[in-house]
């Protein structure tokens, strides 16, 4: 088995709520990461922007960027040209740390980050929207692939794209060599489907992979009492992979079966002073190991 195994430091410092993890250092975080036998990480938004420093730090704990997430605003009128920018500017930052794929995720319209049920919110395209998104992610697509690089699109909770039925438009609509998608288990099963039903239907696309867990009693919560994502968050919907309510041997067994290519990433925002960062990943990393070497009947090198 070809596994690389990353984690993301949003279990260490949020970076859509800067109140969580507010006191974790960068340093801290990426020694834990090594400490727990992570391969590799995201970037969140502690970590230095200069390349040469960023892979310093880095390397000193054997540890190479895997991506890192990118918002799109291709629905909102005036941003197209602003959202290339931003996002040439990103590409060549992790095309420097050595990154194979970019995430990236239509924000336009986005109540994810707003005080308003994240259920009863959910922005929705019009065909006008949508055809800008999809010329939008062609156009940067495109860029990337020119620097041997994919982009890999994030279906998100309190985004236009979360459910099931606009994941298979997107991937109806956009160029397969232009716009590959990424494989989050934690908001597929939010929003209301299984994991394993999204790569059944679209395996030959997923480039990227998060691995969060549900669970099962709060996201019941969220519903009940209609909280916004971040509300959520900080309730403790997200867990890691073993920690929750998904069912996870099935997407493994898939994954390998398919011989998926690329990183695994462990990501679960919870709140650092509920959930201790170390205790979390650790806890992650020996579920994947022992899950993978049941189902393989052989050892995970990991």
């Amino acid at each position: 088995m070809n596994i690389k195994l990353a984690i993301a430091p949003i279990g260490w410092s949020n970076d859509d709520m800067p109140e969580l993890g507010a006191h974790i250092s960068f340093e801290q975080c990426i020694k834990e990461m090594a400490e727990a036998k992570y391969q590799g990480c995201e970037i969140g938004n502690k970590f230095p922007r200069d390349p040469d420093i960023l892979h310093a730090a880095l390397s000193s704990h054997n540890l190479s960027v895997a991506s890192a997430w990118y918002s799109t605003f291709f629905t909102e009128p005036g941003r197209e040209q602003e959202t290339i920018a931003g996002f040439i500017k990103h590409m060549t930052f992790l095309q420097t740390m050595g990154a194979k794929v970019i995430v990236v995720c239509e924000c336009g319209h986005s109540v994810q980050g707003l005080a308003k049920p994240v259920f009863e919110n959910q922005p929705q395209f019009t065909d006008s929207e949508w055809r800008a998104l999809v010329s939008g992610l062609h156009h940067i697509g495109e860029l990337a692939k020119q620097n041997n690089m994919t982009i890999v699109y994030h279906p998100h909770m309190g985004t236009g794209i979360q459910h099931e039925a606009e994941i298979d438009r997107l991937m109806q609509e956009t160029n397969p060599s232009l716009v590959s998608l990424l494989l989050d288990t934690g908001h597929l099963y939010f929003s209301g489907h299984q994991p394993l039903t999204t790569l059944q239907k679209h395996g030959e696309r997923i480039k990227h992979v998060h691995l969060k867990d549900i669970r099962d009693e709060t996201l019941k919560q969220t519903k009940a009492q209609s909280l916004s994502f971040l509300d959520a968050v900080k309730a403790g919907v997200f867990t890691v992979p073993g920690d929750g309510c998904i069912d996870f041997e099935p997407v493994f067994q898939y994954l390998l079966k398919m011989n998926y290519q690329g990183w695994w990433v462990v990501e679960a925002e919870q709140d650092p002073d509920k959930a201790v960062p170390l205790v979390y990943a650790k806890m992650a990393r020996e579920y994947l190991r022992t899950t993978l070497a049941r189902l393989q009947e052989n050892e995970v090198s990991f």
